[in-house]
């Protein structure tokens, strides 16, 4: 069991760097049921997550209006995966499905702003509250825990578009994004309806390289850097995974609490866990609570987003059409 455990923490890791450099063409409309060509349109947004800004892109169908109610739906990539891949790959085809897509960089990635830690000694706030220090500019941290948080603070944005019925939010996610949505689902009543795609829902893995709580107790006390940045690296992985967090970040723990539509796709020759104790686990936890599916991909992990993106994308805008849109 436990060479599984390490295979499978190790593999995962290596994945990351693959899937963020990973970029197909663009699909035509004509190979989605229901898409217009050319009726989509899209625009660049700023979202504050916690102080941060991040960056984001709005796609949408053309002549929406203010008062439209259109259901919405939010992508979540894996790991540090940019929105530039969503952009080039996935929110075009949502969008033409009839929906309001939200793509967006977390923070420290792509075009988002930095998680800053201050260095040195704090000076006193002036009269309006300002400081002037000197700041780190942490970027590429993979923290599962400030990744859900964005994905909350882009649920509160997406909210508030005017032409977005809020009561009709989505949220698809992919690899270490996949959990992230049954995560968020689960602590946030606002959203209606799930996809999670060959996911990651169990963080235990990361224990393997280290006693987490030994750093922890090493950063409170200045040990060590208060944020790791550039101190664990494999291969070509792009990314500093903040280990101790993710050692305590577990998905399949909340998917009891989940009350809305699951649908969960997995790849049949998976090669980075095991189905078993990620998507498959969650599917029947919940499969006897909500409306539930779970569909395999004939391939593995990579070739979900070659090959089988096309199918995928099917399979998720007909889930999301039959619990989003209206009857």
């Amino acid at each position: 069991m436990k060479r599984k455990c390490i295979g499978s923490g190790l593999i995962l890791l290596v994945f990351v760097a693959s899937v963020v450099a990973y970029a197909q063409p663009a699909a035509s409309s004509e190979e989605i049921p229901g898409a217009t060509p050319n009726e989509i349109e899209s625009r660049h947004v700023d979202i504050w997550s916690d102080g941060t800004r991040l960056s984001g892109d709005l796609w949408y169908p053309k002549n929406i209006k203010s008062d439209s109610r259109l259901p919405a739906i939010i992508l979540c990539h894996g790991w540090g995966g940019l929105r530039s891949h969503l952009n080039a790959n996935y929110a075009p085809l949502f969008a033409q499905a009839g929906y309001v897509v939200l793509t967006f960089d977390y923070r420290g990635w792509g075009d988002s702003d930095s998680r800053l830690v201050i260095k040195g000694k704090m000076s006193k706030p002036d009269a309006d509250g300002m400081v002037s220090v000197r700041a780190q500019a942490i970027r590429e941290l993979v923290d599962p825990f400030d990744q859900t948080e964005d994905i909350v603070h882009c649920i509160d944005f997406i909210s508030g578009e005017p032409g977005v019925d809020p009561n009709r939010i989505g949220l698809w996610g992919t690899s270490f994004g996949g959990g992230h949505v049954v995560y968020v689902a689960a602590h946030d009543d606002r959203v209606r309806c799930i996809v999670s795609q060959v996911p990651s829902m169990d963080g235990s893995w990361a224990v393997l390289y280290g006693r987490p709580s030994e750093k922890e107790i090493q950063r409170a006390r200045g040990v060590i850097d208060p944020v790791p940045q550039g101190v664990f690296k494999i291969g070509n992985l792009n990314g500093t995974p903040y280990l101790s967090r993710i050692a305590n970040y577990h998905p399949v723990a909340f998917a009891g609490r989940l009350k809305i539509p699951v649908l969960i796709i997995v790849a049949a020759k998976e090669e980075l866990m095991n189905n078993s104790d990620h998507g498959e686990k969650v599917y029947h936890i919940v499969k006897d609570n909500v409306p539930a599916k779970y569909e395999v991909f004939s391939g593995t992990h990579f070739e979900i987003y070659g090959r089988g993106r096309l199918d995928t994308i099917n399979q998720a805008i007909e889930w999301f059409g039959g619990h989003l849109k209206p009857c």
